[in-house]
């Protein structure tokens, strides 16, 4: 059965779309761009203030379904410039450990609010 995840500590959904969707005992999270939910606003700054947020939206989202960042299974990274590949890796690192999730990274021509970033993730519940 599906279950919609949803949290006040993660921005609202800005299309027809739900923060996360739980199916048995997996975890869909929808992608999750830089948005601090207390103003609505991006968040200013660089690759490394914007992933830093976007991980923040992705982890709130992950604890209102009762886990954590350590039951991620795959990630998609969506960056609106591949030269901040390594800048982005950098506050990745910062919220992932051994084992690492399986992860694809790609350049999007634009982002949700013109976002330097947006993150997506599967989780294992």
């Amino acid at each position: 059965m599906k279950q919609v995840i949803h949290t006040d500590s993660a921005p609202a959904a800005i299309g027809p779309y739900s923060q996360a969707i739980q199916i048995g005992d997996l975890l869909f999270v929808s992608g999750q761009v830089p948005i601090d939910p207390s103003t609505g606003a991006i968040v200013e700054g660089d690759v490394k203030a914007q992933a830093q947020q976007s991980l923040n939206n992705l982890k709130a989202i992950l604890n209102a379904a009762g886990t954590n960042m350590g039951a991620v299974v795959k990630t998609t990274v969506f960056l609106a410039d591949m030269n901040d590949f390594a800048a982005m890796n950098e506050v990745y690192a910062q919220f992932f450990q051994e084992p690492f999730p399986a992860r694809s990274a790609v350049q999007a021509a634009r982002l949700p609010k013109d976002a330097k970033v947006e993150i997506e993730a599967i989780a294992q519940l």
